[in-house]
């Protein structure tokens, strides 16, 4: 995703009483939450949980801002940067394919860049390879190197407007390394859309197409898609919007409709909670991967967890271990989640108001806290 955190506006429609579809299950602690991401903000939730128990699926709050419906169940959305999590099983399938090699260097397969010849496969799924940002970059320092526009009123006026992937990975190139490859952790959208041009190499077929035959095909995946320029969400879907202020005037403007070429491979899917639940326990359960090459996506990075595409995150003694990409762009945010054998799942889509000021990104972090401890843990701070 663009950045790590999701914002909403802080005047959204309050909506009525979270709709419940848990084939009898009464699981009150997640309709409360569900209200009170509403009541803090958000337009739309929409969540679906998978366990021992069965499925249960609730929504709350508005489709679109001023519209008494609510969210579609299983609607489809923009899932940000859970992309990654596609790409990096795609690269690790072709990786058991015996088509690429995890170490080899990546510039070996994409010379017309000029990428270090250190940088390796591993490095670019793991955010290691040092490679700029091309959506901007954050020092330690508290300073920002912007890169292409991607908030405020130039990117709501310029939205439609297409990026080819090498275009965006040499506009990253041009900019000064962020370390030497291998030795630190940055999170870089232009890592995946090197992966992105990578399997295309590779395959010598469109990435849309290796989705297809990789992943979504073998699982029945039908409400998931790359879009490529695509503008539109076909289907059922809540609305996404964006706030900004001009001449000192705020104005806000439904962004469901966008080019998500400037994201490219680094968060331009769409799906539905159905299919990301699909995907995640398809994956962690071993279906996706030989259990060797889970092993490899799962070893962490020890500054941030985060292994090939995913991350892993300690619960604790109330929680053990879960894994998961989250993902949000411009009005639209993805829970993913799993536990390590694909047995248990929280997925979920948020529509929200987005703006320059990360406006709800306490209340985000604050929900998808509790959400986990409802789920995957033992519930004690969802009182």
């Amino acid at each position: 995703m663009a950045r790590k955190i999701t914002a909403a506006l802080d005047a959204a429609p309050g909506g009525g009483a979270p709709a419940v579809m848990g084939a009898g299950q009464d699981r009150p602690e997640l309709e409360k939450i569900l209200q009170e991401m509403i009541d803090a903000g958000f337009v739309g939730v929409s969540l679906r949980v998978n366990d021992e128990r069965g499925e249960w699926v609730g929504t709350a709050g508005a489709r679109e801002l001023g519209s008494p419906e609510q969210p579609p169940a299983d609607g489809r959305f923009r899932v940000g940067s859970s992309t990654k999590a596609f790409i990096a099983t795609l690269v690790l399938q072709l990786v058991a394919e015996g088509r690429i090699e995890l170490d080899s260097p990546v510039a070996g397969w994409l010379p017309e860049f000029g990428l270090d010849e250190r940088i390796t496969v591993r490095m670019v799924l793991q955010h290691t390879s040092g490679i700029f940002n091309y959506t901007g970059e954050y020092y330690e320092d508290g300073t920002f190197a912007p890169g292409i526009a991607w908030s405020g009123k130039e990117w709501v006026e310029g939205r439609f407007r297409t990026y080819r992937p090498d275009e965006l990975v040499r506009l990253a190139l041009s900019k000064p390394a962020r370390f030497e490859p291998g030795t630190d952790w940055s999170y870089s959208n232009t890592n995946y859309v090197l992966a992105r041009l990578l399997i295309e190499r590779v395959t010598g077929r469109p990435f849309a197409e290796e989705l297809q035959r990789l992943i979504l095909g073998p699982l029945g995946m039908t409400g998931t898609e790359a879009p490529g320029t695509s503008t539109e969400i076909t289907g059922p879907h809540a609305h996404a919007y964006y706030r900004y202020e001009d001449g000192g005037r705020e104005h806000t403007v439904d962004v469901t409709s966008q080019n998500p070429s400037w994201i490219s491979a680094g968060g331009d899917m769409i799906s539905t909670t159905q299919d990301l639940h699909t995907f995640f326990s398809a994956l962690n359960s071993g279906r996706l991967l030989p259990a060797e090459l889970l092993t490899e996506m799962r070893k962490p990075d020890p500054k941030i967890g985060y292994g090939l595409g995913i991350f892993e995150q300690d619960l604790g003694e109330n929680g053990g271990t879960v894994y998961h990409h989250n993902g949000g762009m411009a009005g639209s945010a993805a829970l993913m989640y799993s536990t390590p054998d694909g047995s248990r799942t929280m997925t979920a889509s948020m529509t929200y108001v987005d703006d320059a000021g990360l406006s709800l990104a306490a209340a985000f972090q604050q929900a998808t806290q509790r959400l986990m401890d409802a789920v995957f843990g033992d519930g004690r701070t969802t009182n």
